[in-house]
């Protein structure tokens, strides 16, 4: 899987002109799954993500997680993180196919969930405008093929 994680004071997902999720403070995480990824594979990752600690504590240093400031996800399918740029016109064959990535991201959430926080989310293979505005600004990719 492969995340790209951002600080955000606020974020949100519009879907045919629909406000579908939003958050306040917490992290805007865009979220691909690649062809040989696990459910495994998604609760580490979301795991290592909620216990991330980037959010800056009284001494003005990122060293506090989104627990410690009662913050939320809003998670958005991004297959393109999987794109070959080899080329001028970008190929995808690395990412996941539906029926692998629908409940991979699905098992991420749920994590995150269980973990007791707020998550939104976008809807897999929508046409969708994200917003947010970014705090720091922070932001810290993941690849699960590297280490976790």
């Amino acid at each position: 899987m492969r995340a790209v994680v951002t600080r955000v004071r606020s974020a949100s997902v519009t879907i045919d002109g629909k406000v579908n999720g939003a958050i306040g403070r917490g992290y805007l995480v865009l979220l691909g799954v690649g062809q040989n990824d696990t459910e495994d594979t998604a609760v580490k990752l979301a795991d290592k993500i909620c216990n991330l600690r980037v959010f800056r504590d009284e001494n003005d240093k990122m060293n506090l997680n989104l627990e410690q400031v009662g913050g939320s996800l809003l998670v958005i399918s991004q297959f393109t993180l999987y794109a070959d740029t080899s080329s001028r016109r970008p190929g995808f064959t690395g990412a996941a196919k539906p029926d692998l990535a629908i409940p991979l991201y699905e098992a991420f959430m749920a994590r995150c969930r269980e973990r007791g926080f707020t998550v939104e989310h976008g809807e897999f293979g929508a046409d969708m405008l994200v917003s947010s505005e970014n705090e720091g600004p922070v932001t810290i990719l993941f690849d699960t093929e590297g280490k976790l």
